[in-house]
C-alpha cells in the first residue's frame, strides 16, 4: 500500500515538473529598439547601508536610452546610513532620484507603501523593482522591457543569489528552482508566484486595481499584486528565460533569517489559488514520503526517488546554463537534501502562528 501512494505521489510531481520545464522554455515576441518603452526603477531600501552602493553601483551601469529611464530610490525610513549614502551617490546623475517614504495610503504599509511612494511620483508607463540588496545585469532593464507587448501587464525575472559558500549556493539554487516553478507554471497561463526584486509592470494598470491601496494586505506584496492583475483576464503576464533578465541578491547570512525569509514566503502563500495549493500539496506529500519510507523502502521506491531528483536536476540546469552559472554536482546534491527536508517542515512553522519579522518589522 505505501509503494503504491509513492507512486501515485511521484506520478503527479512529475506530471507537474514535466509541465514546468514545458513553460520555461516558452518564447515571447519582443519589441523592436525604437519601440522600447520609458521605465521607472523603483528601489525601496530600510537600512541598507551595507548593500546600497553595490546596489546604486549596478543601476548605474544600466544600457537603456537615458531619454527613457529614471531610477526612484525610496528610503523607507531607514535608521540607519542608507538615507546619506544615496543622496550622495545620486546628486550628480540626472537619471536618479532620492524620495522618503513619507506619505501614507490607507492601510498599505511595510514595503508597499515605500513602492506606492514612488510609483506616485514616477512618470513613466513601466514600473520596474528591484531590492537594495540586489546588483542588476547592465542589460537588465532592455531584457524586461523589449517584451511589454500592448497586452502584456507584467514581466517576471530570474534572481540568483551570490553563492561564494555552500550556504549560499544552496539558496541560490532554491531560488532558482522556485521561480522556474514559477515561471513554467506562468508561461503556460497559472501564475503560482513572483518576486518582486525582479518585476516589471505597466502603471496604467497597477493604476487600474486601484494600487496597493485597493489590494489586501499581504507580506508578499509582489505575489499578492501579480495574483490581483491575473483576475483582470485583461492581460498577459509573463516569465521569459533571457539571459539579461538576472538580477542577484545577497543571501540569507545565517539560519535564523532564512527562516524567517521561508515563513514570510509561507504565508504569503497562503492567499494562492487551488493551482498553487496543488503544487505545494504534492511537493509535501512526496518529500515526507522519502523522508519518513527510506528506510522501509522497496527497489522500485528507491528508482523512483533517484529519478526524482534527476528530474529536479533537469528542471534547474537549464535555467543555470542560460544565465552562465555553474551548478555543481555537489552542490545540487547539497541543495536537494536541503529542499526535501524544508519543503516538508515548512507548512509546520505555520502551526505556530503567522507572526513575521522582517527588515525589522513585524506583521
Amino acid at each position: 500500500m505505501l509503494e503504491i501512494i509513492f507512486i501515485i505521489a511521484f506520478a503527479l510531481y512529475f506530471i507537474q515538473t514535466f509541465i514546468f520545464i514545458v513553460g520555461i522554455r516558452k518564447k515571447f515576441p519582443v519589441l523592436t529598439d525604437e519601440h522600447l518603452p520609458s521605465v521607472t526603477i523603483i528601489v525601496a531600501a530600510r537600512n541598507e547601508e551595507k548593500n546600497i552602493i553595490d546596489c546604486l553601483n549596478s543601476l548605474k551601469l544600466l544600457e537603456y536610452p537615458e531619454s527613457k529611464i529614471e531610477i526612484i530610490m525610496v528610503d523607507d525610513n531607514s535608521t540607519d546610513g542608507t538615507a546619506q549614502l544615496i543622496k550622495e551617490f545620486v546628486k550628480d546623475d540626472d537619471r536618479f532620484k532620492y524620495l522618503l517614504a513619507d506619505k501614507s495610503f490607507g492601510t498599505v504599509k511595510g514595503k508597499a507603501r515605500a513602492i506606492a511612494n514612488g510609483i506616485e511620483q514616477s512618470k513613466n508607463e513601466i514600473i520596474m523593482t528591484t531590492d537594495a540588496d540586489c546588483s542588476v545585469n547592465p542589460k537588465w532593464v532592455y531584457s524586461m522591457a523589449k517584451y511589454f507587448q500592448d497586452d502584456v501587464a507584467i514581466v517576471c525575472g530570474y534572481t540568483s543569489q551570490s553563492s561564494e559558500k555552500l550556504f549560499s549556493t544552496i539558496q541560490s539554487a532554491d531560488f532558482m528552482y522556485l521561480l522556474g516553478v514559477a515561471a513554467g507554471a506562468m508561461n503556460l497561463g497559472k501564475p503560482l508566484s513572483c518576486i518582486g526584486n525582479n518585476m516589471a509592470y505597466r502603471k496604467s494598470v497597477y493604476n487600474q486595481i486601484g494600487g496597493y491601496e485597493a489590494i489586501p494586505f499581504s507580506v508578499t506584496e509582489d505575489f499578492q499584486l501579480l495574483m490581483t492583475v491575473h483576475k483582470l483576464k485583461s492581460y498577459k503576464v509573463i516569465y521569459p528565460l533571457d539571459p539579461g533578465n538576472l538580477v542577484v541578491s545577497k543571501p540569507c547570512p545565517d539560519i535564523k533569517s532564512l527562516f524567517w525569509q521561508k515563513k514570510r514566503w509561507a504565508v504569503g502563500g497562503m492567499n494562492s489559488e487551488i493551482a498553487g495549493f496543488s503544487v505545494m500539496a504534492s511537493a509535501f506529500v512526496l518529500h515526507g514520503f522519502i523522508i519518513f519510507g527510506l528506510p522501509v523502502a522497496t527497489s522500485s521506491m528507491i528508482a523512483l526517488m533517484v529519478s526524482k531528483v534527476m528530474l529536479d536536476y533537469l528542471l534547474l540546469k537549464p535555467i543555470f546554463k542560460k544565465y552562465s552559472l555553474n551548478l555543481g554536482l555537489k552542490n545540487f546534491l547539497a541543495f536537494e537534501l536541503y529542499f526535501i527536508f524544508y519543503v516538508f517542515l515548512l507548512p509546520f512553522t505555520l502551526l505556530f502562528g503567522t507572526k513575521i519579522k522582517w527588515k525589522g518589522r513585524e506583521y
